[in-house]
């Protein structure tokens, strides 16, 4: 693992079992965490992007096997779709469970995504719960593609900023998303 690869994960988790909140890099863009079951937590993510609280944000999970833990409509089937890919792919399900109620939609989905980045996956692991990922900026603005493109705004909002991959220049985008649909069919929301 990399130089304070371990650090990052070990400080992280301690702002967010405090309910503080994370910078760090994503299997896609640089993002703003938290725990995704503290709605304290969320209420202070949407403070610092000034952002409406019906806007939903993403949540992330390790692996396949979590899904029954926060939805009650994880069709398998979905999980054969996203294998497919390549391109980080966030899900919308319906029937969101055990999460924060400021983070899920008023239909009563939510939009995860099983990421594939270590860093992202260690940290969950570890921390035995989802993570909220939403792009490290004020609302209304790009989302940055690299650490350096995050506004101090941002930086300074924050609880611990992750040092793993800040000088990391390969320009990122956000994830494909898709919502899979109560009959099996599938609607592309983002590609």
């Amino acid at each position: 693992m990399p130089v304070g690869f371990d650090n990052d994960i070990e400080k992280s988790i301690a702002a967010m079992q405090n309910g503080g909140l994370i910078l760090y890099p994503t299997d896609t863009i640089w993002g703003i965490g938290c725990d995704a079951t503290n709605e304290k937590a969320v209420a202070a993510i949407y403070r610092l992007k000034k952002r409406a609280d019906e806007k939903s944000m993403i949540i992330l999970v390790a692996e396949e096997k979590e899904l029954p833990r926060y939805v009650t409509q994880a069709d398998a089937k979905v999980f054969d779709y996203i294998k497919g890919i390549h391109k980080p792919t966030t899900v919308i399900y319906e029937g969101a469970i055990n999460l924060a109620n400021n983070l899920v939609n008023k239909d009563g989905s939510i939009a995860i995504r099983i990421v594939k980045d270590d860093f992202c996956r260690e940290l969950i692991r570890r921390f035995k719960k989802p993570i909220v990922s939403t792009s490290a900026n004020i609302s209304g603005y790009p989302p940055p593609s690299v650490y350096n493109d995050v506004d101090i705004v941002i930086k300074n909002g924050v609880d611990y900023i992750v040092q793993h991959r800040q000088d990391d220049l390969t320009p990122s985008a956000p994830s494909a998303i898709v919502k899979w649909n109560a009959d099996g069919s599938l609607t592309i929301i983002r590609s």
